[in-house]
């Protein structure tokens, strides 16, 4: 199986889409100018209120929202934590180091937020669970600090080794390894991927994460005003690379230089003999159209998805769950009968199902209605199979076997809102109005457009991104309208088919591309 990376930067967002033998099957989406309370980032917030009813409290950290923190969360090891919070804050100039820090009795299960807690107190806090919907951030008080072979936790004082880590041998390194290379008063947890790994690699992790834990600390301990973002995650580009990366990548190709960069350096630390597959992407035809990314999204997302044979998913999301129906659309009956016919039509559901649940990142209770099978030996069948499809997930997840009434069920971890694109189009022509002005027009209208950019803005090389049918008219000929303009405006003119724009949208962009706004709502005649 061959996994490519594909990471497009856009101005205003990132995008970026895992390929499994050029199938799209993780696509991730993140606003560059809005202010982002991802999983993992660490907060100086306030108590705001005390919720003794839900034996919680809601912090402030800066969101639209409030944060949640129920009391189960504020770790074993709060009291150690509130301790050490206060010493490092009592010195502005010189830093408390975490090694004399003196580990406090574990905080009791049984015991109760007003009596831990009050109304304004400052503490450390990390978000482990993204705003959904009408809820604000989740967060706890259990600090945790995520490399590529391991987790480091202050104040921590086990060492634990995944258990997906099989041999007892390799177990038992491990833990001798990492226990004489663990600083005084952290935790720390290895992960899967340390398997096989030698001393210095995981040595040189942990003196990157012990430093990312000083440079946290050190601005809570310089902090004038709260809520403070103490420690953001790494961009989504290297934190979602940190938990996907596997060295049979064959690519990772990014349009952007600066992140390239970033994502190369990261490559470069954690797999050195790596560090090649990463490759700056400079054709001119948008990075998601080369690699057939764009067509994959407008067909996999929405409230339909075909698969094969005609069959299909109707996918609903409610306020409490997602609801998913598999129909058989008009595929013709096995030669089997209707049996045969029903299990092949799930099946085939049930691929699809466990690739639209790390597409869309779905969390939550997903119930599924699958067609009805009378053979208890093909409901087995199914269920085997959908367990099987869900190995690949890196979310942890739980299915039930099918009920009387041929319904699935499925809890999946929900950490953000789930991916949902519309691939509806409004018409970039009327606005939505319903009404357009003739199409023939269309390149007249382009042409205007060339011509207040040229002569009046005065920008002279630039890249007019089009629907491909439309690029074709324009290219087409041997004196095509393409030459026409490139003769009366300059050779600066670059015309490049778009499959992510509608028929008759446009783009212009700058040779460094950036977006130029040219487009209006009342379009003009020059």
């Amino acid at each position: 199986m061959t996994s490519e990376v594909i990471i497009d930067v856009q101005p205003k967002e990132i995008s970026i889409a895992l390929l499994e033998d050029k199938n799209l099957v993780e696509y991730q989406n993140e606003k560059r100018e809005e202010a982002s309370y991802s999983v993992g980032n660490i907060y100086l917030g306030k108590v705001k209120k005390l919720m003794p009813g839900l034996n919680a409290c809601f912090v402030e950290v800066g969101s639209e929202r409030d944060a949640f923190l129920h009391y189960l969360d504020l770790g074993t090891q709060f009291s150690s934590f509130e301790k050490y919070l206060k010493q490092v804050q009592s010195d502005k100039k010189k830093l408390f180091p975490i090694a004399k820090a003196s580990r406090l009795p574990d905080l009791p299960k049984e015991g109760s937020v007003q009596n831990t807690l009050k109304q304004g107190q400052e503490i450390l806090v990390q978000v482990v669970k993204e705003p959904i919907n009408t809820k604000g951030p989740r967060l706890t008080c259990d600090i945790s600090l995520a490399g590529r072979y391991m987790v480091l936790i202050p104040f921590g004082d086990k060492v634990s080794v995944s258990s997906k880590i099989k041999k007892g041998e390799e177990r038992t390194r491990l833990k001798q390894l990492v226990q004489s290379i663990r600083p005084k008063n952290f935790g720390v947890i290895v992960r899967t991927s340390a398997e096989g790994k030698r001393v210095a690699e995981l040595d040189s992790e942990m003196k990157v994460l012990v430093k990312r834990w000083e440079d946290t600390i050190t601005k809570v301990q310089i902090a004038t005003k709260t809520p403070l973002l103490a420690f953001e995650e790494t961009g989504r580009a290297v934190a979602m690379l940190r938990d996907l990366f596997d060295p049979t990548y064959d690519g990772i190709h990014v349009n952007d230089p600066d992140i390239y960069q970033q994502v190369r350096d990261y490559v470069a630390l954690i797999a050195p003999e790596k560090k090649d597959i990463v490759k700056l992407y400079n054709g001119t035809v948008p990075i998601f159209d080369n690699f057939s990314v764009t067509k994959q999204i407008k067909s996999s997302f929405g409230r339909t998805v075909n698969y094969k044979r005609g069959a299909y998913l109707i996918i609903q999301h409610t306020e409490a769950m997602h609801v998913v129906d598999v129909n058989s659309g008009n595929r013709t009956r096995a030669e089997n009968g209707q049996e045969a016919n029903a299990l092949e039509v799930n099946l085939g559901a049930a691929d699809e199902l466990a690739r639209q649940l790390r597409l869309r990142d779905m969390g939550g209770i997903i119930v599924v209605d699958f067609i009805d099978m009378n053979l208890a030996e093909d409901r087995q069948l199914l269920y085997e199979r959908m367990c099987k499809n869900m190995q690949k997930d890196r979310a942890r997840h739980n299915i039930l076997p099918l009920s009387k009434f041929g319904l699935m069920q499925i809890t999946r971890q929900r950490v953000r809102p789930a991916m949902d694109v519309n691939v509806e189009e409004t018409c970039p022509t009327c606005f939505g109005k319903g009404k357009i002005k003739s199409s023939i027009l269309f390149t007249d209208q382009l042409e205007s457009k060339i011509d207040r950019l040229v002569n009046k803005i005065g920008i002279r090389k630039f890249y007019l991104h089009v629907h491909p049918y439309v690029a074709a008219y324009i290219n087409q000929g041997l004196v095509s309208l393409k030459r026409k303009w490139q003769m009366k405006y300059g050779m600066g003119l670059r015309i490049v088919p778009s499959q992510k724009l509608a028929f008759l949208q446009y783009e212009f962009y700058d040779q460094n591309r950036q977006f130029i706004d040219m487009q209006e709502e009342i379009e003009t005649n020059s």
